[in-house]
């Protein structure tokens, strides 16, 4: 019984929505063409991070390995004498040379493994990112339900209401005649 306006609102409506659907559409469908660019750009992240890690390591390593060799050629005949004379195994040349490279090794390792947490880090929160997505479509789903559902609750109370009004009015009136 809707009258003729009523049916082109709802065309209307119903076009505006559709029009909005694919609107939507086409946006997403953009944003998926763009995944192998983000997924590439995360990827080359990944290989400078790993490769930069290790060219630093491996300079440092270079610059230590200049270090030591220095003083082990400045000092080592110097210590030894003194070493020689007071016959300390701790204070040795030999023993600091190697505390040091020992040092020098946990820096490297700690970088690496400093690399590999901060990459850890990265890929646990797009896991949560991706998890908190699919919670939100879940979620927008469920209040889509409910706000349908409401909507008719209330359409069909509108609707008995108008007709006991209806029903009414026809009882009043022909009581009174």
């Amino acid at each position: 019984m809707a009258s003729n306006k009523e049916v082109k609102n709802t065309e209307k409506i119903n076009i505006a929505l559709d029009e909005t659907k694919s609107s939507v559409r086409k946006t997403t469908d953009e944003a998926v063409k763009e995944i192998p660019r983000f997924t590439k750009a995360i990827n080359e992240y990944q290989q400078e991070t790993i490769q930069a890690t290790k060219e630093i390591a491996d300079s440092f390593l270079d610059s230590q390995k200049e270090v030591i060799h220095s003083m082990q050629s400045l000092w080592v005949p110097y210590i030894e004498n003194v070493q020689n004379s007071y016959s300390s195994y701790w204070g040795s040349p030999q023993r600091v040379t190697e505390n040091y490279a020992r040092a020098v090794s946990n820096v490297t390792d700690s970088t690496i493994v400093a690399t590999r947490l901060a990459n850890n880090v990265l890929f646990a929160s797009m896991d949560a990112w991706k998890n908190s997505i699919q919670h939100a479509r879940d979620n927008a789903k469920e209040f889509s339900r409910l706000s349908a559902n409401v909507a008719n609750t209330f359409e069909n109370a509108a609707r008995d209401n108008l007709r006991d009004f209806s029903t009414r009015e026809v009882q009043t009136h022909s009581g009174r005649q």
